[in-house]
C-alpha cells in the first residue's frame, strides 16, 4: 500500500452500523458514500461505483444518454487511455464491467486483494474524470447493440410490457434509449449530463471480500482530493422517478415481426421496494412461475407442452413496481397458451398456494440467497443497491425470518392486487397483430 494511503487510514473518519458490525457504512465530507463488508477465507474483493441515475432520470429527448455514458465510462481519462484501461485490467487478471438500469449506473469489478489500490484508482478516475474521448467510434458501438436488441423479439417483448404498464412515465422508456438519440448525443452534452448526475452525493462506493473498511476509505478520500470532489449542497440523492405517479390502466402493446414465436407478456403494476410485501412477492413469483415446479411451468410446458420458455418476474422501484409474466409459442399454440395463462391467473387470485407449495417455495427462496452471497459480487452488489437506494442493509437472519413469516393470507392479498387479469397490460411480438388481438381476445386477455 502507498504511504499516502497509509496516513490516510488514521485519518479516516467511520461510522459503523452497531447492529451489524460485518458491514461499515461512512459518508465523506464530499457526500460519497463508502459501504464495505469483510468476508474471511477470501482472496478477491469485489468494488463497485454505484450512481444514482438511468433511464428515468432522462427526458425524451435524452433517452439513451445515461447508457451512452456508462459506454463511455470506458473512453479513458485524463491519466489512462482506452486501451490502457483494458491491458491494466487484463494485467490483475480481472474483468471491469457497467450495467444501467431505471434508476442506477454501476461500474464494478472483481479483483486480488493485492490489486485494489490499482483497480480503484483507474476506477475512480473513470467514474469522476471520463474524457469523453472516441465518441465516433462508441457511438457505433451502442449502435450496434440497439440492433441487436431490435433483433431480440423477447427483449423487445418485456420493453413493449413495459411501455404498456406505464403508459408516458419515464418508468416506461427502454433503457437502453433510442438509435435517434444515441446518434445525434454530442461531447458537449455528455459531459453537462455527467456533471450533473455524478454528483458526489449521487455516488455510493461498495466492497466486499478481503477488505478492510479503512483501506477503501483512505482510497477513496484519496480520490476525493485529486478530483477536487466537493458537496453540492443538495444532501443525499437517490434516483428521480418523476414528479407524478404513473396512470396504471390495462393497455395492449404489439410489435409485428417475423418471428417463429409469438413473444407474449402479461403484467401490471406492482409494488415499491421498500414495500414489507416485498418478500412475500418472492415467494408468490416461486409459486406461479419462478421455478421449475411453479404453477405456470409445469402446466403450460410440462403438461401441455405449449413452450420452452414460460416465467413471471417483478422490478421493484423506489415508489412503485411492476409485475410480468412471459411466455413464447409457436403461432398454432398461442390461443391455447393464452387461455392457460389467464385460467393460471385466476386460480392464483382464488387459491395462490397450498401449504405444500408455500413451503417449498419459501425453502426455495432462502435457499437462493444464501447460497447467491457466496459471491463477493453478490454481497457487494446488495450492499451498495441497499446504501443507494435508502434501504436498510438486512442480515441473512433476518430476511429468512421475513421469508418464513410469509402466510397463504399474506399471498392471497397480494395476488388479488397484481395478478388479477381485468387489470393486467398484454405486450407481445410476432408475426401477425390481427392473429394476437384475436387468440388474446379467444384467451380472455384483452390487454
Amino acid at each position: 500500500m502507498a504511504s499516502a494511503v497509509r496516513a490516510d487510514l488514521a485519518m479516516a473518519a467511520t461510522a459503523t452500523d452497531p447492529t451489524h458490525p460485518d458491514h461499515r457504512i461512512t459518508t465523506l465530507d464530499s457526500g460519497v458514500r463508502v459501504v464495505t463488508e469483510r468476508v474471511p477465507g477470501v482472496r478477491s474483493v469485489a468494488v463497485g461505483f454505484l450512481v444514482a441515475t438511468g433511464s428515468v432520470c432522462e427526458t425524451d429527448e435524452q433517452a439513451g444518454i445515461s447508457h451512452l455514458l456508462e459506454h463511455m465510462l470506458f473512453r479513458g481519462t485524463e491519466r489512462f487511455g482506452s486501451q490502457e484501461i483494458d491491458e491494466i485490467f487484463d494485467a490483475m487478471g480481472a474483468e471491469i464491467n457497467a450495467g444501467t438500469d431505471k434508476e442506477s449506473t454501476s461500474l464494478y469489478t472483481r479483483v486480488l486483494d493485492r490489486h485494489l489500490e490499482r483497480a480503484f484508482d483507474v476506477m475512480g478516475d473513470m467514474v469522476f474524470q471520463p474524457r469523453f474521448g472516441e465518441l465516433e467510434a462508441e457511438r457505433e458501438v451502442v449502435l450496434e447493440e440497439i440492433a441487436m436488441y431490435e433483433d431480440d423479439p423477447q427483449d423487445q417483448a418485456f420493453d413493449l410490457l413495459g411501455r404498456a404498464i406505464f403508459g408516458q412515465h419515464p418508468l416506461g422508456r427502454a433503457v437502453i434509449g433510442t438509435a435517434e438519440v444515441v446518434g445525434a448525443v454530442t461531447r458537449e452534452q455528455l459531459a453537462a449530463f455527467h456533471a450533473e448526475r455524478y454528483r458526489p452525493e449521487r455516488i455510493v462506493i461498495a466492497a466486499a471480500g478481503s477488505i478492510e473498511h479503512d483501506e477503501l476509505l483512505a482510497l477513496a478520500r484519496a480520490a476525493e482530493r485529486r478530483h477536487g470532489l466537493e458537496p453540492s449542497g443538495e444532501g443525499l440523492a437517490r434516483a428521480d422517478i418523476g414528479a407524478d405517479a404513473p396512470e396504471f390502466e390495462p393497455r395492449l402493446e404489439f410489435l409485428e415481426k417475423d418471428t417463429e414465436q409469438y413473444h407474449v407478456c402479461l403484467g401490471g403494476a406492482g409494488i415499491a421496494r421498500d414495500d414489507e410485501r416485498r418478500f412475500a412477492l418472492r415467494v408468490l413469483e416461486g409459486i406461479l412461475g419462478g421455478t421449475s415446479s411453479s404453477r405456470l411451468f409445469q402446466e403450460v410446458r410440462e403438461r401441455r407442452g405449449l413452450a420452452y420458455s414460460v416465467f413471471c418476474y417483478s422490478n421493484l422501484y423506489a415508489h412503485t413496481g411492476e409485475v410480468g409474466l412471459y411466455v413464447g409459442t409457436r403461432p398454432e399454440n398461442l390461443e391455447q397458451a393464452l387461455e392457460v395463462l389467464t385460467a393460471e391467473l385466476e386460480r392464483c387470485v382464488r387459491d395462490p398456494a397450498s401449504e405444500q407449495e408455500l413451503e417449498r417455495s419459501r425453502e426455495n427462496l432462502k435457499g437462493r440467497m444464501v447460497l447467491g452471497l457466496e459471491s463477493t459480487g453478490a454481497r457487494m452488489g446488495r450492499l451498495g443497491s441497499a446504501v443507494l437506494s435508502g434501504m436498510p442493509i438486512l442480515s441473512v437472519n433476518e430476511v429468512i425470518e421475513r421469508v418464513d413469516s410469509v402466510r397463504v393470507e399474506h399471498l392471497l392479498e397480494l395476488a388479488d392486487l397484481v395478478w388479477r387479469p381485468a387489470s393486467l397490460s398484454l405486450a407481445g411480438v410476432g408475426p401477425s397483430a390481427q392473429k394476437f388481438a384475436s387468440a388474446s381476445a379467444m384467451g380472455r386477455v384483452t390487454g
